[in-house]
């Protein structure tokens, strides 16, 4: 799989290619994804996105669909290409957990705003809150999705401090979810090499 900063139809690699290039590097892909994942809470998950795991999800859905035609393969492209970090930001998926399905609309329903109160804190910086669901909106009156996209935005001191090293804590402060946790050093690692 070829990186080349941005995803394209022209950058995709054929159903037969991936089919290929799967069979060899799909254990390398999930532990890449659960490298940039961190859990928040017992209940909320962050998935770091980055130009492998959004390529990865196209050519997936591209292969599960049979997916060939220039149509189909432009409104995958559509769907993932904005959510691929551009050197001054994080991209994620947020995901809200519940199993139980009773609890999930209960839950769902408390939490109505938490996607707007995700932050990034960098050491010796200003909380980042998240720029939330700039596709379209993922809740209503009654509840919040469970699924929400995140784009956290650095200033270039900020950038500077996380290439450097500063710690970082990865947090929600909505009234009915509060938590906090400091990103660990490896997963910061692959993070940092999506800032310019």
């Amino acid at each position: 799989m070829q990186l080349t900063g941005r995803i394209t139809a022209d950058s995709l690699m054929t159903l037969e290619a991936y089919a290929r290039w799967r069979k060899q590097h799909q254990a390398e892909v999930i532990a890449h994804r659960r490298l940039r994942t961190v859990h928040l809470g017992d209940h909320l998950t962050v998935q770091f996105e980055s130009e492998l795991t959004l390529r990865y999800q196209v050519q997936e859905m591209l292969r599960i669909e049979k997916i060939f035609e220039e149509e189909g393969i432009e409104q995958e492209v559509e769907a993932y290409a904005p959510l691929v970090p551009d050197g001054s930001n994080w991209k994620a998926t947020m995901l809200l957990e519940y199993p139980d399905i009773n609890e999930r609309k209960r839950e769902l329903a408390r939490l109505i705003g938490v996607e707007d109160r995700m932050f990034v804190e960098v050491e010796g910086h200003q909380r980042v809150y998240a720029i939330a669901d700039e596709d379209l909106d993922r809740e209503n009156d009654e509840k919040t999705s469970a699924v929400h996209f995140l784009r956290f935005e650095f200033a270039p001191s900020a950038v500077q401090a996380i290439k450097a090293g500063a710690g970082v804590k990865l947090g929600c402060d909505h009234r009915n979810y509060p938590a906090h946790v400091a990103v660990p050093a490896e997963t910061l690692a692959s993070l940092a090499g999506d800032l310019r």
